[in-house]
């Protein structure tokens, strides 16, 4: 398994699961976070998803730039952890950018060869409520669009549920 999206909604253990798959590698790991502090509650989840993290972890704070954060960090890591793309699509959204380029930005990222495992955690939001607002209906449309294209491309797709990873692909 070179590449692998881990799915699942809000605390279904996704983040630990992807945590657990990277930590059976040997070599240094890497973890690129796409989580802003914007409040107290937010810089507190961070932190404590820090401390799950052991000192064979380097991170990369990428809120944006994902696409060239994981360029720049393939290069003598064994795995790469992306945690995660629903926030970084938010960030996209929210601050006005190019949703679509980024998009194929990142698509390219998972198709370029690279020594490091890559790892993607994403929330799967098309399971829920209809959202009440048009941004809150395109947020999820584009996050399932989202992840639909990363799953063609990665060669393991696992949703999580209730800590319980299920394989869908590979």
């Amino acid at each position: 398994m070179r590449t692998c999206l881990i799915l699942g909604g809000a605390r279904s253990g996704k983040s630990r699961r992807a945590l657990e798959i990277a930590e059976t590698c040997s070599g240094a790991l890497h973890f690129v976070a796409t989580a802003q502090a914007f409040d107290a509650e937010m810089a507190e989840r961070i932190a404590r998803h820090r401390a799950e993290r052991d000192a064979r972890w380097t991170t990369t704070e990428a809120p944006i730039d994902l696409p060239d954060a994981i360029a720049g960090a393939s290069d003598g890591h064994a795995v790469l952890l992306v945690d995660c793309l629903t926030l970084w699509l938010s960030n996209l959204m929210l601050g006005g950018h190019d949703v679509d380029r980024a998009t194929r930005s990142l698509l390219d990222q998972v198709a370029a060869p690279r020594s490091a495992m890559l790892l993607f955690v994403s929330n799967e939001l098309g399971l829920g409520l209809v959202p009440e607002t048009p941004l809150g209906r395109q947020f999820r449309d584009e996050q399932g669009r989202l992840n639909q294209r990363i799953a063609a491309l990665v060669g393991r797709v696992e949703f999580v549920a209730a800590g319980l990873p299920l394989v869908l692909k590979g």
